[in-house]
């Protein structure tokens, strides 16, 4: 009998979480192709190694660690060839969100990976545009921009990626905020700090990867040197208590991306993730789907994880979700709108 209870109490938080309102913050633009869309461009690219099956896809999205995870992510970036790629990958990603009740999401973009494959740097931005404004009208899913520099491309890109970020005229109405991500090994912080600068100082709020594959000092660097106001991952900073004490109290979030934490192998299991130390020290965390279609996952898939690592119920999941619209940027209208379509909801569900 206590078998059938939890199944349907397990049911019940699935159907609660489908509907819940949300937003995510660290979602990654290329990494949110669905195999029936990788599938379509691989068709139209012929001469990549991708499956154009989209079964096949799923054995081709099977890493054996974070290198491997980089080199397959980089074979379905060189599948974004033309404008139209860019336009169709942008809108049906917003499609996706919106399936899943994702109210606000801020994308992660590499503009690097497509204009330095030859797409004209203002057909890129417009692509981005277009489809972030017919998402908004047709779909109901605000989007919004990080641009990010690609770490393991060097400090070439991290020029160009400044450059289109902060240039008047060229740098999109959507952009918000600058990033840093690839891998961590081998790509200290620090060098990235001129390019940071450069982008604070155009407006643009500074949301850098660290510590998912490296230590905390990782993300010291991210906070000292980057002026991180929110950590992409932050995984592993809960092995220093200075760390996580400065997080809590100045409110500084991690994006915490618990499927992705285990496909890479920054994480070996799930009940070993650092969530629940991040939560017990006052943190505020978010959860988020990295990559999703690559890590077989989705972000409703993701609170469901995280219901069961921090034992939540309806009310603590409408919590999660609210801190996601605390952390994120949009402005004080838009998250008292979701922060209000979240309670409305779940005052709802708990009355029925």
């Amino acid at each position: 009998m206590t078998d059938r209870r939890d199944h349907d109490r397990h049911r019940d938080l699935h159907t609660f979480i489908a509907g819940l309102p949300k937003a995510e913050l660290h979602v990654h633009h290329v990494g949110s192709a669905s195999p029936r869309i990788v599938s379509e461009l691989a068709a139209r690219h012929p001469d990549s190694k991708v499956p154009t099956d989209p079964e096949a896809l799923a054995d081709y999205f099977t890493f054996t660690d974070f290198a491997h995870f980089i080199e397959v992510y980089l074979s379905v970036v060189d599948l974004i060839r033309t404008p139209e790629d860019v336009r169709l990958l942008t809108y049906e990603v917003a499609r996706d969100m919106a399936r899943q009740n994702v109210r606000y999401s801020e994308l992660t973009i590499t503009p690097y990976s497509s204009t330095r494959r030859g797409i004209d740097e203002r057909a890129f931005m417009d692509a981005i545009e277009d489809a972030r404004k017919a998402a908004e009208a047709e779909l109901g899913v605000v989007l919004r921009w990080c641009f990010d520099i690609p770490g393991e491309a060097g400090l070439e890109s991290a020029e160009e990626t400044a450059r289109l970020a902060t240039t008047d005229g060229l740098r999109p109405e959507g952009l918000v905020s600058f990033g840093l991500g690839g891998p961590e090994i081998g790509v200290p912080r620090p060098q990235f700090k001129p390019y940071f600068d450069r982008a604070i100082a155009a407006g643009l709020h500074s949301v850098p990867h660290a510590g998912e594959t490296t230590g905390p000092g990782t993300i010291w660097d991210a906070l000292t040197e980057l002026r991180a106001e929110r950590i992409g991952h932050g995984t592993s900073a809960t092995k220093d208590p200075k760390l996580l004490a400065h997080l809590a109290e100045q409110r500084i979030p991690l994006e915490v991306c618990p499927t992705s934490n285990i496909a890479t192998r920054a994480v070996l299991t799930l009940d070993e993730h650092p969530i629940k130390e991040m939560v017990a020290a006052g943190v505020l965390v978010t959860i988020n789907s990295d990559d999703p279609p690559m890590f077989g996952t989705d972000l409703n898939n993701e609170y469901a994880v995280a219901a069961r690592l921090l034992d939540l119920d309806e009310q603590g999941l409408a919590a999660l979700a609210k801190n996601a619209v605390e952390a994120s940027f949009l402005d004080a209208p838009g998250k008292a709108r979701i922060a209000g379509e979240i309670d409305t909801y779940t005052a709802a569900w708990l009355a029925a």
